[in-house]
């Protein structure tokens, strides 16, 4: 009796199927209705370690002085002076308004202190400071509230927002639109690929099956997390777009396989057991080692990078499960259904035998010349890689959102008119007696500042000793001036004597000073080392550094020293993965070191686009102050790395398979070229479309890591997997198998003799490839 090329299910896989997507449709319902309002909880910040010096100081001058840098500036206007009665009368207003909430730590302006530097010469513009309580999640929202009580026209003032909390508000409003605008375009890209590669529309929804239910399951995980430690809005965008990516990545390896075992008899059931045995073996490696280079974002305490190993470790896990369980349900219940509606049916090529395939073709083409194609390969990554030398470490501010924006326009007019005093000042804290306990602020520093409490008896510095110490830090380059209780310092002399302002430096909690930079952005290598040098200044006592700068050297300190072990765990991890599933030593080693090419490649065209502005005329001026985000590239680094490793999971478990039945190592390249090329290349295509719809964001962030990944998977699939990867393999020959004895696995079968192609030069003739239907 003839068997239906999907049929074989017998009426207990079935009813096991249809449970199996119930389930999942209501799990999947629950998380979704659980996500609600997900993105309101989420912090747009998480950039600097919590418990940096740079914090501590910032959170004492807020809760013990009501200084240190706003989170928030009111910049009023008036085509009148702000000295002009009704102008002063509206602007004491507005002040006093914004003190009344109870979320506010304290309010500076220039109607309540009178202070020079909170109004421009010509008397036209005038600030209001505004410190907020809490955390970021807290003062985000407190400040979107704020922006939408006391902007716009006021009387006689025109008010408009700026500052950090004003750029967190505004930078969740456009993620979330360039969530959506990305979802818009790329949704529709995706979809036809699919159609293209599964040949189906039914195939196509598959991918999208999984993916839904692997982004819905991280959502929920997510909303839970988010109750309990701060989880970042940027993790969701990523992990969105890595759920669909991998979910795309499993399903067409399944799904392919599948269709190969049924096109090589035995019916459906068999079929099934078999993708299972062999595909599923590969999805687990592969996610296993996704997950385990993700996780090794957890090394580094910053809420960003642990937010995405949270919600890219539980994407992973849902995709591979959704790909183990939900799918093959799927492929039991649609039968033979699968290959329905085939809207490209009349421009596809008749099936050929894996000699004529083009992959198999192109791993050949490569294989007779190794020197060459490995040479010329390696010149394109080093040429890539090249502007890495280049790079200028930083962070990014305001500068990220597009010129649009209405905070983008109000913080270039506070730095036209005002400068950038009042964000850009680093803080010299020196704690008092009572610093470091319980302060008025949520969010200030509850308990001892670790190595900055004096002793309780110790007496505040004497007037004489903080003049000394004042006119040290003021010789320190790039320091404009210093300013005190004593007075006000340039060039290591006093330059002005202390007046009515000078009161607001001293305190209960102590005393502080704040240095006024020479021009320099904080935010770049030049304000790092600005801070490392205020930090080196012999002090009289101990002394805490806060402002942009120091929270720009803490968090390169904290990355730096980090990094080391982060590489270190994820390599050793991805070595003992690749290890256990190839048994061969040299393969994983080669892995590795093709990948950290790609990264280092990756690394410099970032370089070269976002801080060099290599394409502005494409992308516009995405340079965000010629820096590029300290941040970024460990999140890159273990993203990218665990994709590269997807990608080489696929294809190496089909060379092995091949080499393993006995082909020589030439034949088993280009087989398992041929059998994985189109998957991976479209599976790298699927996830480049969904994360380079990311670069239509507005935001500088988004277009960098959209671009990044983007690019990272095409170079990858392309060069590395399609040229370097067969050229390298056929250069070691039979090296490429070596395995200690202790190693080698019972089962493992190896080709007797030595086939020929395992020990002729590079350019000699290969074997002929068997004949097999794809």
């Amino acid at each position: 009796m003839r068997q239906e090329p999907f049929g074989g299910f017998d009426r207990r896989s079935r009813r096991r199927a249809r449970l199996v997507v119930a389930l999942t449709c209501l799990l999947g319902s629950l998380a979704c209705w659980y996500a609600v309002g997900l993105t309101h909880l989420l912090s747009p910040g998480g950039w600097t370690p919590p418990a940096a010096d740079s914090v501590r100081a910032e959170a004492l001058l807020a809760s013990e002085f009501h200084a240190g840098p706003p989170q928030l500036i009111l910049h009023a206007t008036t085509p009148d002076s702000v000295d002009a009665p009704e102008v002063t009368a509206a602007g004491r207003d507005l002040t006093r308004r914004v003190a009344e909430d109870q979320r506010v730590a304290w309010v500076n302006s220039y109607w309540q202190q009178g202070l020079p530097s909170l109004r421009t010469e010509d008397r036209h513009s005038a600030l209001v400071l505004i410190r907020l309580q809490g955390g970021e999640r807290a003062t985000r929202d407190a400040a979107g509230d704020i922006i939408d009580r006391f902007t716009g026209t006021r009387g006689p003032l025109r008010v408009s927002a700026s500052g950090a909390a004003a750029v967190m508000d505004e930078t969740e409003k456009l993620s979330e639109e360039g969530m959506r605008f990305a979802e818009f375009v790329a949704v529709p890209l995706v979809l036809l690929i699919l159609l293209w590669v599964l040949g189906s529309v039914t195939a196509a929804l598959l991918p999208v099956v999984v993916g839904v239910v692997a982004v819905a399951a991280t959502t929920a995980v997510l909303r839970l997390l988010s109750t309990v430690t701060e989880v970042s809005l940027f993790a969701l965008n990523i992990t969105t777009a890595l759920g669909f990516g991998l979910a795309v990545d499993f399903s067409l390896l399944l799904v392919s396989r599948y269709r190969e075992e049924l096109a090589g008899g035995g019916g459906a059931d068999q079929a099934l057991r078999r993708t299972l045995r062999d595909a599923g073996r590969t999805v687990v490696f592969s996610a296993a080692t996704i997950a385990a280079s993700l996780s090794a974002l957890l090394l580094f305490p910053l809420p960003l990078l642990r937010s995405l190993a949270y919600g890219g470790v539980t994407v992973v896990c849902a995709s591979a499960a959704g790909a183990l369980t939900v799918l093959p349900a799927l492929l039991i219940l649609l039968g033979e259904r699968l290959d329905r509606w085939d809207v490209f049916a009349r421009l596809r090529r008749p099936r050929q035998a894996v000699s004529s395939g083009a992959w198999f073709r192109l791993a050949r083409a490569v294989m007779r010349r190794p020197v060459l194609v490995t040479v010329g390969a390696l010149a394109l990554l080093v040429l890539l890689a090249a502007p890495v030398t280049q790079v200028r470490f930083g962070m990014y501010d305001d500068r990220i959102l597009p010129p649009s924006s209405p905070v983008a326009e109000t913080s270039q007019r506070l730095r036209a008119d005002f400068g950038s005093e009042w964000v850009d000042a680093a803080s010299v804290v020196l704690p008092g007696p009572t610093a470091g306990r319980p302060g008025a602020e949520t969010g200030a520093v509850t308990g001892p500042v670790t190595g900055a409490v004096p002793d309780p008896v110790t007496d505040p510095v004497p007037d004489s000793v903080l003049d000394a110490y004042a006119r040290r830090l003021a010789l320190v380059p790039g320091v404009r001036r210093v300013e005190a209780r004593t007075g006000t310092y340039r060039d290591g002399l006093r330059s002005a004597v202390p007046d009515a302002s000078s009161a607001r430096f001293a305190g209960p909690g102590g005393t502080w000073l704040s240095v006024i930079p020479e021009g320099t952005d904080p935010l770049s290598p030049e304000g790092s080392r600005l801070a490392a040098g205020l930090r080196a200044v012999p002090a009289p006592g101990p002394v805490l550094v806060g402002g942009p700068g120091a929270r720009l050297a803490d968090t390169e300190q904290v990355l730096a020293g980090r990094l080391p072990l982060v590489v270190g765990v994820t390599v050793l991890a991805a070595f003992a993965l690749l290890l256990a599933f190839t048994r061969s030593v040299l393969i994983p080693v080669k892995a590795l070191l093709l990948n950290a090419l790609g990264l280092a490649a990756t690394s410099g065209v970032l370089v070269a686009v976002f801080q060099q502005g290599r394409l502005a005329p494409l992308l516009g001026d995405v340079t965000a102050g010629g820096v590029t985000d300290v941040v970024v590239p460990s999140l890159m680094f273990c993203v990218t790395f665990g994709l590269s490793m997807d990608y080489e999971v696929f294809l190496l478990s089909r060379i092995v398979e091949e080499h393993r039945r006995g082909s020589d190592t030439a034949t088993a390249v280009a087989i398992g070229l041929q059998r994985t090329g189109r998957l991976f290349t479209s599976a790298a295509l699927v996830f480049a479309t969904v994360t380079a719809a990311l670069a239509l964001s507005s935001l500088v962030l988004l277009k960098l890591i959209g671009v990044g990944l983007a690019f990272a998977v095409l170079l990858d699939c392309t060069v590395i997997r399609a040229l370097l990867v067969p050229a390298v393999m056929r250069l070691a020959g039979r090296a490429n198998w070596w395995m200690p004895r202790f190693g080698r696995g019972k089962n493992r079968r190896v080709p007797s003799g030595t086939p020929p192609s395992e020990t002729s030069l590079p350019g000699t003739p290969l074997p002929a490839a068997p004949m097999e239907d794809t």
